[in-house]
């Protein structure tokens, strides 16, 4: 008997996949401040051995929310400056460590963010993510060029858009929360709506290791505005992060008890 075709295989077991109750989820998040609300919504407690390597700050909690295993990890704090380890680079490392070692069904990629007027974002919006890609890898060589942009599409949830009537949009990443002329033209070019600093770097990763992700997304203030960025920024966080709350907790109360096929 031959063996059996490596595609046909993978497609079987990505079947599987999709009509398996999801059980699992890791809710990724780049600020403490984005963390704790849900970490006291869900009841959940900081994991006391930690899964991660000995003498990195990142933080994990963990616990079971009506049925599902729920953690949440966050980068923690710089050694040196104390403040969030915000950025690509630590997105891309816990959500790397939080696969292989909590091994979920599904990510959500949860935190606030930029959003354009001239794309229908307000103050206070909640987006969930139809694609994401980098507005800073600019590699001026014929191909490097869209490796660098590393546009991908993420998980369709055409029942949970529905459910919850939240706005949608593409999503471009940078690692800084500004915008320069070069990042304004590439992230046209991306049709986003919304500008994070983690997200396609955690769609990166979870599509290496084939996980499924959600990004939830609130706006904190408008990248084509007339106010600064950092000042809009800092004067809704905490408003806008309560709104992040509200919506993750009905996405996860969504999720519970279907598959990936049900969203």
């Amino acid at each position: 008997m031959a063996p059996p075709d490596s595609e046909v295989v993978e497609e079987a077991m990505v079947t599987l996949q999709e009509k398996k109750p999801i059980s699992t989820i890791v809710i990724i998040i780049a600020m403490q401040t984005e963390a704790l609300p849900l970490v006291n919504k869900f009841r959940l407690s900081e994991t006391p051995d930690s899964p991660f390597p000995k003498g990195v700050p990142w933080v994990g909690y963990h616990g079971i929310y009506e049925g599902l295993q729920i953690n949440i990890i966050w980068p923690g704090k710089d050694s040196v400056l104390g403040v969030d380890s915000v950025g690509t680079i630590s997105a891309s490392l816990i959500t790397y460590a939080s696969i292989l070692a909590l091994k979920p069904d599904l990510i959500i990629n949860a935190g606030t963010a930029g959003g354009f007027k001239a794309k229908g974002a307000c103050i206070g919006d909640v987006f969930v993510v139809s694609g994401v890609a980098f507005h800073d890898r600019r590699i001026p060589i014929p191909v490097f060029d869209q490796y660098g942009i590393g546009s991908r599409k993420t998980l369709p949830t055409p029942n949970l858009l529905k459910e919850l009537n939240l706005k949608v949009g593409n999503l471009s990443t940078g690692d800084s929360l500004d915008m320069s002329p070069h990042d304004e033209a590439s992230i046209v070019a991306n049709d986003a709506a919304v500008k994070d600093m983690e997200g396609a770097a955690v769609a990166y990763v979870a599509e290496l290791l084939s996980v499924p992700t959600i990004f939830v997304k609130a706006i904190t203030d408008i990248v084509d505005g007339d106010k600064p960025t950092a000042e809009e920024f800092l004067q809704n966080l905490v408003a806008v992060t309560a709104a992040l709350d509200q919506k993750v907790t009905q996405v996860i109360d969504f999720i519970r008890g279907k598959c990936l096929s049900d969203l």
